[in-house]
């Protein structure tokens, strides 16, 4: 059973940078994609980024492109979310996710992915 455990978010001004973080504990994750969702308050989960188990592939959400980068360290079992250029809009708590089926292109719905984590907050003031 693994565990995620999100951290670095924050209160930043617009147009400041915020680095997520997302350990696992429990399982290596290497061989996994691994995602990040937001939740803004009263609207559903949206898709941020996903990268693939080796890091070659990845997708993003069409208003962070140009914006976020996801990467990941298989050694330290950590997957990032590096956010640049922030705005208002950005604000939600964003969770990591982990899809379970080892090897596989990085899904793009939530749905697909096996493990959450708790979420941490980013507040971004204008």
């Amino acid at each position: 059973q693994v565990q995620l455990g999100e951290s670095g978010g924050g209160l930043v001004q617009a147009g400041g940078s915020l680095r997520l973080s997302c350990a696992a504990s429990g399982r290596r994750i290497s061989l996994y994609a691994m995602g990040w969702f937001r939740q803004a308050p009263g609207k559903e989960r949206e898709f941020v980024a996903t990268i693939s188990w080796n890091g070659e592939i990845t997708y993003y959400e069409d208003s962070v492109k140009g914006r976020f980068t996801i990467s990941r360290d298989n050694a330290k079992n950590t997957v990032y979310l590096q956010m640049n250029t922030l705005k208002p809009e950005d604000t939600a708590v964003y969770y990591c996710a982990m899809y379970g089926r080892p090897w596989l292109a990085p899904p793009k719905r939530g749905e697909e992915y096996d493990a959450w984590g708790q979420g941490t907050q980013v507040t971004v003031s204008s």
